[in-house]
């Protein structure tokens, strides 16, 4: 009678077992997959961050409705830049094998980039040129905005921002 009140015991162990593997499963495959990540550095203050939520489109262009609400989230991530610091962006390697650009005020880069880094001067991002008169000003802050560039001459695949103050 013990043995087989002992292997009953077993048989629901196992099958306790076999149902929060089960769970386990179903909770894993709810979560969203990691996008690539870009990464700013300033100095030896490094942010690294997915991109924005609902902003990536895992090898396909965003619609037109999503690219302009991941242009207006609000960065997650801070990163304190000085006078005169270089300011580093970096990618993986699956953002740059499509290419990619930098927003800042301004476009930043010229062309879009296949290199998994690029180096910035700060002044560069935070310049910002008044239209009218053609005068340019510092900003305070800025929000640079990593895009992954999509198929052909338009879209874009993902969103990465960050914010960038100046440190006074």
């Amino acid at each position: 009678m013990t043995a087989a009140l002992f292997s009953r015991g077993k048989g629901r162990r196992a099958a306790t077992a076999a149902c929060a593997v089960a769970l386990g499963l179903i909770a894993l495959s709810a979560c969203d997959k990691p996008t690539p990540l870009a990464t700013v550095t300033v100095g030896s203050s490094t942010v690294t961050a997915e991109a924005s939520k609902g902003c990536f489109g895992d090898g396909k262009n965003l619609g037109s409705g999503t690219f302009k609400k991941c242009l207006s989230a609000k960065p997650a991530d801070i990163v304190k830049v000085g006078a005169g610091d270089k300011v580093r962006i970096g990618v993986d390697p699956e953002i740059a094998e499509s290419t990619w650009g930098l927003i800042a005020n301004n476009p930043v880069m010229a062309e879009p980039s296949k290199e998994t880094y690029r180096s910035f001067d700060s002044d560069t991002l935070f310049a910002q040129q008044n239209p009218q008169t053609g005068q340019t000003t510092m900003s305070k802050s800025v929000t640079v905005t990593v895009a992954q560039l999509g198929d052909g001459t338009q879209g874009v695949k993902g969103i990465w921002r960050f914010k960038l103050e100046r440190d006074s």
